[in-house]
């Protein structure tokens, strides 16, 4: 096994709607985008995220663009205009994200990984 960081083999969107922030994870290949799937559960994702994300975290599948968008339930203690946290706008959670290590086989094609 080696270790890589998401952003290696994704990029990232997110945004906030209210107290809940998505983070969307786009993979550059097929093979990341099925590497992603398997690794990045909601649970996983909470764990990582958890000193931003209080709430539930939800995945959802977008296999024609090779993407994932995680709803990442009251990660901004209200929203932009009630909140006292530094990004109540959630604009940096998807940097949050990628910045999450990742255990892949030796043998992950070697394009897959930004590097």
């Amino acid at each position: 096994m080696k270790t890589i960081k998401l952003y290696q083999i994704a990029h990232a969107r997110s945004g906030d709607k209210g107290s809940n922030s998505n983070a969307g994870v786009v993979f550059y290949t097929r093979a990341g985008y099925d590497l992603g799937c398997e690794l990045l559960t909601p649970e996983r994702v909470k764990t990582h995220l958890q000193s931003i994300v209080k709430g539930e975290v939800t995945r959802y599948e977008l296999p024609n663009l090779r993407a994932l968008n995680f709803i990442l339930g009251d990660s901004l203690g209200g929203g932009g205009s009630e909140s006292l946290q530094n990004d109540a706008q959630g604009k940096t959670h998807g940097q949050a994200m990628l910045l999450m290590t990742l255990d892949v086989p030796d043998d992950f094609p070697a394009d897959d990984v930004g590097i």
